[in-house]
């Protein structure tokens, strides 16, 4: 039913012959069409909220009794009043827009709180756990949520600032893929394609302003299902914007449909706002392309055959260094004396040393003496290979005078930096002149192997249906974000996590610090909602939870993939390849927090007393890198390393005065009512730092009902 209807049905209920009115008004004007898409605009949805407590005031559903799968009751009723303690705790009831006032007296432990999408929220943030491996670089955020709610809480933190949306939302297939108002919408279902376009387009009126319209993309996959609807809706909610539409193989083997053609391909939405646009590539993502003739060849740094050996120049023959747990540079050592061995010169701690001695042992000499080669490493003109699983030690690569010449002249030319420095070139006639055409097949990005096949790898025995292949999302962000090395990609459908790592792989290609927010829910599919409804298990009791996509698949897929281990603590077995290969045990230098969102009452935001559930946002405002402030400051105010916080306005001299001194700073938040007295702040601070002030910036800034 839609929103016009069900606002008709509660009219007849009260009034019937106004109601009949209504209704015939409502028919005259239906059938007059305007032109472009048009479908119902849904009752606003609603979404059930386990484990947050139940306050006066809260609209609630009664459970169903603990062991039975039955839905339950879908009515909302009102929160009156509240009576006694734990498990004696009841809830006094009145049902909303009852043709007939009715009341109950409810166990507060038999009620979920309900929020529908027309009221106001007021998020926080939890934090669930990080990992951290990447130094001082911004953090990767995962957000457990409703996804509305969670783009809603985004418009506080990154409002025009994002640079790539990626999404895979549902594909509206008919089987339980997706819920609309806690119901999974079936193929029966008269109002599907309504439904999906309605839930889709709340979303993307949000992405809309989340964006940055200077330059940005949207970018969407889809298949058959609904591809028509969502090109239209593109038009309209981006009119302004450029978009194509690509047709990408992702299952070579096809997917057999009776009596029709077998699919093997599905579509993706890019959708070009301001200046974006695609950056060309090696590849125009139609045909394989020949690897190996596009290499520069990087010549071993050790030389081999007579005349290699240690005796004939001793300067050639000294270690060096690497790192005995990471495998990186750590140093370059001297020549030792010709008569001393390799397994006498001791080595730093925690470090091994790389001689040049061959499969057999004899000891031969480097190309490059030890000034040289720290000269060739710092400029990229040397790089390390693969550690060898058995002795941890790397082989070691160099430019040749020819190629370094080619460099110069412009027939080789650079196409960015490893993680490690060293340059990556191409030959300058095949180097950036292929535009992609709207045709992809690629092996990389078939979704049974690189996507089923590396999740499995990953999360060993855990499964999750369709996740796309990484190498597939890397290609599509590449083209977009490749030459943004700071570029932030929101992902509000992350399901497991694969866009995040694809970014991760971005940024471990050209040395690049780009940040990934995904977010997902919690939600446990529907045949587990059985087997755990009989168990007498619910929605929000922790044995039900561990088993949702976000804490059973998300977030372990993102700490494994920067660790480089399984849940298990084991080492994830393969590489990975085309692009960037390396063994997937190797991780990443990247870091990762998970947090849960919740939903804050506004008097308790303006007396500050829930700021550690505001904190994080404040932290994703300024930039999500280094420190957070998560309490209170004790003498009053704080600075941390993007961001500071006044919130003793008598020490607001002090708070300038650091502020000023400390470089980097973003966002100076200042916590106050009186408008004349956060402006006086305001003037003391540099204009390079952002005042705001809370919490007036914070409410009003979910005081309207945005995509409602």
């Amino acid at each position: 039913m839609s929103r016009l209807t069900d606002l008709i049905a509660r009219a007849k209920a009260k009034d019937p012959a106004l109601g009949d009115e209504l209704d015939r008004e409502f028919k005259a004007l239906a059938s007059r069409r305007a032109f472009g898409l048009n479908f119902e605009r849904h009752k606003p949805e609603s979404v059930e909220l386990p484990g947050r407590p139940i306050r006066r005031g809260d609209k609630v559903h009664v459970l169903p009794q603990r062991g039975s799968t039955a839905k339950g009751d879908q009515r909302l009723w009102r929160v009156l009043r509240l009576e006694g303690a734990g498990e004696a705790r009841v809830a006094h009831l009145s049902l909303i827009d009852a043709a007939e006032p009715e009341n109950a007296e409810v166990p507060v432990a038999d009620l979920v709180v309900v929020a529908e999408f027309r009221d106001y929220i007021y998020p926080g943030l939890v934090s669930t756990g990080k990992v951290t491996q990447g130094g001082d670089k911004p953090f990767h955020t995962v957000i457990n949520g409703e996804n509305f709610h969670a783009l809603e809480a985004l418009t506080y933190t990154h409002r025009g600032k994002i640079d790539a949306i990626y999404i895979d939302p549902p594909y509206n297939t008919g089987a339980k893929d997706w819920k609309y108002n806690n119901d999974y919408v079936e193929s029966e279902d008269l109002y599907r394609h309504s439904k999906w376009l309605a839930f889709i387009e709340r979303r993307l009126l949000i992405s809309r302003e989340l964006l940055n319209p200077a330059a940005s993309t949207l970018i969407v996959t889809i298949d058959e299902k609904e591809y028509l609807r969502l090109g239209l809706l593109l038009e309209q909610i981006f009119p302004d914007a450029t978009v194509q539409m690509i047709s990408s193989v992702i299952n070579p083997k096809g997917s057999a449909r009776s009596g029709r053609f077998s699919r093997v391909d599905e579509y993706i939405y890019f959708v070009f706002l301001g200046a974006a646009a695609v950056t060309p590539w090696r590849s125009d993502m139609l045909r394989e392309v020949d690897e190996e003739g596009r290499k520069v060849r990087w010549a071993g740094l050790m030389r081999n055959g007579e005349g290699s050996r240690r005796q004939r120049i001793p300067s050639m023959f000294f270690p060096i260094y690497i790192d005995a747990k990471t495998g990186r540079y750590h140093s370059t050592g001297e020549p030792p004396a010709p008569d001393i061995r390799p397994e006498d010169i001791p080595s730093p701690p925690g470090t091994l040393a790389i001689f040049p001695i061959d499969q057999s042992g004899q000891e031969l000499m480097w190309r490059l003496s030890p000034p040289s080669f720290r000269e060739y490493l710092a400029i990229g003109h040397a790089k390390f290979g693969k550690r060898d699983r058995s002795t941890g030690l790397r082989s070691i690569s160099y430019l040749q005078t020819g190629i370094r010449q080619m460099i110069e002249s412009g027939e080789v030319a650079v196409v960015g930096k490893d993680a490690e420095g060293a340059l990556e070139l191409e030959f300058a006639d095949a180097f950036g002149t292929r535009n992609p055409t709207t045709i992809w097949n690629l092996v990389a990005h078939s979704a049974s192997e690189h996507g089923a096949g590396l999740l499995k790898a990953l999360v060993p025995n855990r499964r999750f249906p369709y996740p796309k292949s990484v190498y597939a999302v890397e290609d599509c962000l590449r083209f977009v974000v490749g030459r943004n090395r700071d570029a932030t990609i929101l992902d509000f459908f992350s399901g497991s996590g694969t866009t995040a790592h694809a970014v991760m792989r971005l940024n471990r290609q050209d040395g690049g610090r780009r940040q990934c927010i995904s977010v997902t829910n919690n939600e446990v599919a529907a045949d587990e909602q059985t087997t755990l409804r009989k168990a007498g298990l619910r929605a929000g009791d922790p044995e039900w939870e561990k088993w949702g996509i976000c804490d059973y698949i998300t977030k372990p897929r993102i700490a494994a993939t920067i660790t480089g281990k399984t849940p298990d603590g084991q080492p994830i077995a393969g590489d990975y390849k085309f692009t960037d290969e390396f063994p997937m045990a190797e991780g990443f230098e990247e870091n990762a927090e998970f947090f849960t969102l919740t939903y804050e009452a506004p008097v308790a935001v303006s007396h500050n007393l829930a700021f550690q559930r505001v904190a994080p946002l404040l932290w994703m405002r300024a930039g999500l890198e280094g420190r957070r402030i998560d309490d209170l400051p004790a003498q009053g105010w704080e600075i941390a390393d993007t961001y500071g916080l006044l919130v003793d306005l008598d020490r607001a001299t002090e708070f300038c005065a650091a502020a000023v001194a400390m470089e980097g700073l973003r966002v100076a938040y200042i916590v106050t009512d009186d408008d004349r007295r956060f402006q006086a702040v305001t003037r003391a601070l540099p204009d390079t730092i952002e005042p705001v002030r809370l919490y007036e910036s914070y409410l009003s800034n979910f005081r309207f009902a945005m995509g409602r």
